[in-house]
């Protein structure tokens, strides 16, 4: 018995972990239970290891959570900002690439959105982060638009239009299947952008001849 309590002892350390499984572990509780609950202790017993381990790579919590706002950063607006920039033959598949994001969650994580978003409501520091982190898609967004000849006025609210309607889609949270997704994604491109999609578009999109 004191072989073994001696060998899980051992085995509790920073050589079982790594900063990113602290992150990782972190962003999970954060979804999953709200900020409150992103705790050292907390975190510690979710990985089976010592909480002086999380000594090894963060000073503090406060670290930790810095970490974790800028994974949000550097996935979901880096995303829709770098789709956005795709070089595309028309601003329907420059809308369609964005649209990537929305139906992908290795570049924009829906859940992970609605924790930022929940914590922003009683944090200052992380509703301005959140607010310079929207404010740069939009522009990201608007400026994607002008580059298809969209005057500057009408291009600010298209990319307006665009990201509220996804952000206002996910907090809806309507369970729509795929398949009807992909069906209603012809009319969404329409009425973003004011342009039919044509045969090739809808090809891309995957959606079915009617």
């Amino acid at each position: 018995m004191a072989d073994k309590q001696a060998s899980a002892t051992r085995s509790r350390g920073p050589q079982r972990t790594a900063r990113e499984d602290w992150v990782r572990a972190a962003l999970d509780t954060l979804i999953s239970e709200g900020v409150d609950q992103v705790k050292v202790m907390v975190i510690a017993e979710k990985l089976n290891c010592a909480r002086s381990s999380f000594y090894w790579y963060f000073k503090n919590r406060a670290e930790l959570l810095d970490a974790l706002l800028d994974h949000w950063q550097s996935t979901n607006a880096t995303s829709v900002i770098s789709k956005s920039r795709l070089p595309a033959p028309s601003i329907n598949m420059a809308l369609i690439n964005v649209f990537e994001c929305w139906v992908d969650e290795t570049l924009f994580d829906t859940r992970l959105d609605f924790a930022i978003r929940e914590w922003a409501r009683r944090s200052g520091t992380v509703r301005r982060a959140m607010d310079m982190s929207d404010s740069y898609i939009l522009d990201a967004l608007g400026q994607m638009f002008e580059r298809y000849n969209y005057l500057a006025s009408e291009a600010e609210i298209r990319a307006r239009i665009v990201y509220y309607t996804q952000i206002g889609y996910n907090t809806m949270d309507p369970r729509e299947t795929m398949a009807d997704r992909i069906r209603r994604g012809p009319e969404y491109v329409f009425c973003m952008t004011g342009h039919k999609l044509t045969k090739a578009e809808k090809a891309v999109m995957r959606v079915p001849e009617s």
